[in-house]
C-alpha cells in the first residue's frame, strides 16, 4: 500500500510480515544518478511486465542489463499488489540511504587499539594489516587505512583526537590532495614550452624552417631510429641511432643532424612529450632551435610528422630489429620519399620544393 501524501509504503513479504518504509519527498524527486532505476522505467517495467514481455524484451527496451530487471522485481514486487513502480522507487530510495555510524567514533575494542597504535606512530597501513594477523576470527576488529585517516582528518566523521593526529609522521592536521588531471607532474626538470604558445607563422606553415620530430621504434621499443619532417616542403630527415634512443643519445643525433642545414631552416621543433626530449633545454641551447611539445595523447598535432611515419613502416614494419639499418639505409629510405610527388606540395615533390627554397634564399 501506498500513502503519497505522507511518503509512506508498506509492504508485505512472501512470509507476510510488513514493512513500513517512510520517505520525505524531497529525497524521492532528487535526480538520482543514472545507473539507478529511476520512476519513468519503473513505469515502463510495469506497463511491459503486463503485456506479458519477458525480462529480456523488458531490459532491451530500457537499454539495461536483464539482471538488473530481474533484482527490480524480486527485490519490489508485492506478493499481493504485484509490482507498483512508485512503491519500488519509495522502497528503492529508501534503500538507498544508509546512514552509518563512523567505525572509529564510539568507543570500542577496535577504537583503543588504533588509537594506541597512532600513539606509537604506527602508520594506519601497519595498524590495519597487523590486525588481521592479532586478530584472525574477529572481524569485529578490522578497519582499512583509508578508514583510520578519514577518522583522523574528518571531525565530522567521528575523529580521533588531535593529540594523535599530532602522532602521524607527516605532522599535518589536514589531508593533502592528490594530484588532479589539472595539476599534472611536470614531465621534465627543464620546463616545457607547450604548442599552444608556437607562434601564429609556424602553425600556418607560412615560413620554412620548421620540424616536427618522433621515434619510429623497432622490436621490443628496443631500437629506433629519429623521423623529423618540415611543415612546409614535408621534406624528411632520418637520425641514426645506433646503440640506444635514450635522452642524450637522441639529442646528439638531433644536433648533428640539424648542423647539416642552414641556419634559415633551422627555426623550431615539435615533438611530443615522450622521455626521449628530457635533453631539450641542452639541444636549444646547441642549435638555436625552440622546441614546442604536443599535449599528451594529441599526435594530430604533429599531423606531417605522423603521416611519415606511417609512409616509413613499408620500408620499417612494425616488430623489425631497426638496429641493422645504417646510416646509408636511411638515406636511401628518406630519399626515395623525398622523391614522392605529394597532393598537398600541388604534385610536387619534397626535394623540389626544399631545392627551390634554397634557390631563393
Amino acid at each position: 500500500m501506498v500513502d503519497y501524501k505522507r511518503g509512506v509504503i508498506t509492504m508485505t513479504s512472501a512470509a507476510g510480515t510488513t514493512e513500513t518504509v517512510q520517505v520525505p519527498v524531497a529525497a524521492l524527486e532528487k535526480p538520482i544518478h543514472p545507473r539507478y532505476l529511476n520512476v519513468k522505467e519503473r513505469e515502463l517495467i510495469r506497463d511491459l511486465q503486463a503485456a506479458g514481455s519477458s525480462v529480456r524484451a523488458i531490459a532491451h527496451a530500457l537499454g539495461r542489463s536483464p539482471s538488473t530487471v530481474s533484482r527490480e522485481l524480486a527485490r519490489n514486487t508485492d506478493p499481493r499488489m504485484g509490482y507498483l513502480p512508485h512503491g519500488a522507487h519509495r522502497k528503492a530510495t529508501a534503500r538507498r540511504a544508509r546512514p552509518k555510524t563512523a567505525k572509529l567514533a564510539g568507543e570500542s575494542d577496535l577504537r583503543k587499539y588504533v588509537k594506541d597504535k597512532l600513539l606509537l606512530r604506527w602508520s594506519p597501513e601497519q595498524i590495519s594489516h597487523t590486525l588481521v594477523e592479532e586478530f584472525p576470527d574477529n572481524p569485529e576488529m578490522r578497519v582499512s587505512p583509508e578508514t583510520i585517516y578519514q577518522a583522523l582528518y574528518l571531525q565530522a566523521r567521528g575523529g580521533l583526537k588531535r593529540e594523535v593526529q599530532a602522532a602521524l609522521r607527516t605532522g599535518r592536521t589536514r589531508r593533502k590532495p592528490h594530484a588532479t588531471a589539472d595539476q599534472r607532474t611536470p614531465r621534465f626538470t627543464d620546463p616545457m614550452i607547450m604548442i599552444s604558445e608556437r607562434p601564429p607563422e609556424i602553425e600556418d606553415r607560412a615560413i620554412p624552417g620548421h620540424w616536427e620530430g618522433d621515434l619510429i621504434t623497432g622490436a621490443h621499443n628496443q631500437s629506433a631510429i629519429a623521423t623529423l619532417v618540415e611543415r612546409t616542403t614535408r621534406y624528411l630527415m632520418l637520425v641514426h641511432l645506433p646503440k640506444d634512443h635514450s635522452a642524450s643519445t637522441v639529442r646528439d643525433g638531433l644536433i648533428k643532424t640539424m648542423a647539416t642545414l642552414p641556419a634559415h631552416l633551422r627555426g623550431s621543433l615539435t615533438w611530443d612529450q615522450g622521455s626521449e626530449m628530457a635533453a631539450h633545454k641542452s639541444f636549444t641551447l646547441a642549435t638555436d632551435m625552440q622546441v614546442y611539445f604536443c599535449d599528451p595523447a594529441s599526435p594530430w598535432q604533429r599531423g606531417s610528422n605522423e603521416n611519415t611515419n606511417g609512409l616509413l613502416r613499408q620500408y620499417f614494419p612494425k616488430g623489425t630489429d631497426l638496429s641493422v639499418f645504417g646510416p646509408e639505409d636511411l638515406e636511401h629510405v628518406a630519399q626515395e620519399l623525398n622523391g614522392r610527388p605529394r597532393k598537398t606540395l600541388g604534385w610536387k615533390t619534397p626535394a623540389e620544393r626544399l631545392r627551390d627554397l634554397l634557390l631563393t634564399t
